[in-house]
């Protein structure tokens, strides 16, 4: 049953889950431990250092469809890649062998719509794992190297977003079939009605989970590109800024070398004064203009007069 609210942090966690027992197996995949007691959502999450933000918008998502602004970026993308990593390991690894050992021991083999049955389940399955595997080995990762602050070239989310397609075609097509056309031979009508609704809550599962990726974890990446994309061009500007700093200081060598240009001496002059080499000064000189982009006597006096190389008694007017 469940019980139409949204959740917050000061309700207990046995209430939530009493209210809505589908959420047992998404306490498991955020790895909340049973045995909480009467503690609220807020104490279970804080002392199982569970994000309480993203696991209370998964809930209220889930049983509600109610979903944060897209802008919201309180949503933990560690947490939920987390759950939706372990949501991944339940069905893949649980829930698809169980409803398949479920369907074939309700089935008789022997009959070739049963065998036909099984097989299309089969076709499901393997469409199943290729589209989690897909996000366990592309989105996943590329996901892990936003949080390192990295940003993988080639890819992004609304490359996934546009192929992110809906799995449950085939599952909708084998639960019609089985309602309408398995013959029936005998066999416990309780076990078909029981593996059938395991099929309808497998569904219902594997919705929630893709519409959580979609309406949660999409737009949570979202925010996560636009931050690293904004921090990329704060780094631009600050290496910019760093290389125009860099390029105004001229060493104190440099600063020797205008003076004695704003004195009047040639090169062979300078070198003869400062005991260094005709080229050496020449160097000096090609930096000075690069660093400062003056290229004018003139230019080096009003400088060298600004930054207290010389005074007004140096200045010469002609």
């Amino acid at each position: 049953m469940k019980r139409l609210k949204l959740y917050e942090s000061r309700d207990k966690m046995i209430d939530l889950i009493s209210d809505n027992y589908g959420m047992l197996q998404g306490l498991g995949a955020f790895g909340i431990r049973l045995g909480f007691g009467d503690k609220t959502v807020e104490e279970v999450c804080q002392e199982q250092n569970v994000d309480c933000y993203t696991f209370l918008s998964v809930v209220n998502f889930i049983i509600n469809g109610y979903a944060p602004k897209e802008n919201d970026d309180r949503i933990s993308v560690e947490t939920l890649l987390g759950y939706l990593r372990a949501s991944h390991r339940f069905f893949l690894d649980f829930q698809l062998p169980s409803i398949r050992e479920k369907l074939r021991g309700t089935l008789n083999q022997e009959d070739s719509i049963a065998r036909l049955i099984m097989h299309l389940y089969d076709e499901y399955a393997q469409d199943i794992q290729r589209h989690m595997k897909y996000e366990e080995k592309t989105l996943f990762p590329y996901v892990e190297s936003l949080m390192r602050g990295e940003q993988p070239p080639k890819y992004n989310v609304e490359i996934f977003s546009k192929h992110h397609s809906d799995t449950t075609g085939k599952l909708q097509e084998l639960k019609s079939i089985i309602i309408k056309y398995l013959p029936h031979d005998g066999l416990s009508n309780n076990r078909l009605t029981d593996t059938l609704f395991n099929l309808y809550n497998n569904e219902e599962w594997l919705g929630n989970h893709c519409n959580v990726e979609e309406q949660l974890f999409v737009p949570a990446i979202r925010i996560l590109e636009k931050n690293i994309a904004a921090d990329g061009v704060m780094n631009r500007i600050s290496d910019i800024i760093k290389g125009v700093e860099s390029c105004d200081k001229v060493s104190d060598r440099e600063k020797d070398i205008i003076i004695c240009i704003v004195q009047g001496m040639s090169n062979k002059e300078i070198a003869s004064h400062l005991y260094i080499s005709v080229n050496t000064v020449i160097t000096h000189r090609r930096n000075i203009a690069r660093k400062l982009n003056i290229h004018s006597v003139a230019g080096l006096t009003i400088y060298a007069f600004a930054n207290g190389l010389i005074d007004k008694s140096c200045i010469t007017s002609e």
